[in-house]
């Protein structure tokens, strides 16, 4: 099930978001610094809509949509909705729930009445890049690294 977050959802969005990143752990230079980052996932909610994966009542999963000229990062196009930080919990993946989060920032967009959607990501995520590229993202240019780790920038049209 999906819904909104609620600021009671936070330590649970953190839990599965270390979680989600720990795989990684050897390709960032700095771990602790990078930990530091995905440990602030429920400040998104400032900018933007964080949407959880519930399962039996339990949080299983969360994305941030951050809509149409909501601030984000530089190396996107300030209009473009954004997906950040899709996290699933390892022991629950392989059950489409992060297909689920994503094709929500899509109906989101489509509600805001863009014409593309756009996130980034890397190639260390074996799992996120592929489902990203079977579900029409396509790499429009480079990003800056973060902490060693390659990045690149992908939108998918909408409409």
């Amino acid at each position: 099930m999906l819904r909104d977050y609620q600021p009671a959802d936070a330590d649970a969005i953190v839990r599965v978001a270390l979680a989600a990143f720990a795989e990684f752990e050897q390709h960032y230079s700095d771990w602790l610094l990078f930990t530091a980052h995905v440990a602030k996932m429920p400040e998104l909610s400032k900018t933007g809509e964080i949407i959880v994966a519930e399962d039996g009542g339990r949080i299983v999963g969360a994305v941030a949509y951050v809509g149409p000229q909501a601030p984000k990062p530089a190396f996107f196009d300030p209009s473009w909705p954004i997906i950040r930080m899709l996290v699933v919990d390892p022991a629950t993946r392989g059950k489409g729930i992060g297909r689920q989060l994503t094709e929500e920032c899509l109906r989101r967009a489509e509600r805001d009445q863009s014409s593309v959607i756009a996130l980034h990501t890397t190639p260390i995520m074996t799992v996120a890049l592929p489902m990203y590229l079977r579900m029409g993202f396509a790499k429009v240019r480079d990003a800056p690294d973060i902490l060693g780790v390659p990045y690149a920038v992908y939108v998918k049209s909408l409409g």
